[in-house]
């Protein structure tokens, strides 16, 4: 099986390539904007593994939450490649890739919304895989709701980048992993056994998932927090 994966929810994009349980990753390089970047790596890494895209059985990309920017950059990529080939498109979420790199039974995936807000959702292992309990929600560091139950790690990016939310899930004796944010070789393990139930939607039919549709505070906002206009 040969599934290619485009993350871009975050600052740390890459392109993955699945062949058989074997995965050859690239990452974006930094100071460098996704869309300029994103495509000439997926060339890169196919034609190192002498694979055209017309051979692979499915594209997955990184649905989001995330920078509303990057989620169109992996969305659009993805779509222009699957029509071409008439391949079917997996998309996974950012907070389930997350909640997959950092293991455990029970994850509270975390990554930072920007404005002073966090995307979270929590995640249980049941038969394999990462099962979303509740939904993904935007909400400031301090609504975030925490489990109550023992046995949960929280990971992602808004762990550091909101300290308030830090100490509330040291108070709740939660560990965490703060530096674990989406990758494209998460998103092929997490497709590949849903290319093989065939679950696969048409490119037409993919979008981005936002959570929230509002991309930046308005000037009045700015300005009554002490910002500028």
């Amino acid at each position: 099986m040969l599934i290619l994966a485009l993350e871009t929810s975050t600052e740390l994009g890459s392109c993955a390539l699945w062949r058989d349980g074997v995965v050859s990753e690239r990452t974006c390089p930094p100071g460098k904007s996704h869309s300029e970047t994103l495509l000439p790596l997926v060339r890169e890494l196919l034609a190192d593994a002498g694979v055209k895209v017309g051979q692979l059985d499915a594209i997955a990309f990184g649905v989001g939450p995330g920078a509303f920017t990057g989620l169109r950059v992996a969305c659009g990529a993805a779509q222009g490649l699957a029509v071409a080939a008439n391949l079917p498109l997996i998309p996974v979420t950012s907070l389930e890739a997350m909640a997959s790199l950092a293991g455990g039974e029970r994850i509270l995936a975390l990554l930072d919304a920007r404005m002073n807000e966090v995307y979270s959702g929590s995640y249980r292992l049941i038969d394999g895989a990462y099962v979303l309990h509740g939904e993904i929600r935007v909400s400031a560091p301090d609504a975030v709701a925490l489990p109550s139950e023992p046995g949960w790690i929280a990971c992602g990016n808004a762990i550091a980048a909101y300290p308030a939310l830090a100490e509330r899930l040291g108070a709740a004796g939660i560990p965490v992993q703060a530096a674990i944010l989406p990758t494209a070789a998460a998103l092929t393990r997490l497709a590949t056994p849903r290319v093989g139930r065939g679950e696969g939607i048409d490119a037409a039919l993919a979008a981005p998932l936002y959570v929230r549709d509002k991309v930046a505070k308005t000037v009045a906002e700015r300005l009554s927090e002490g910002g500028r206009a």
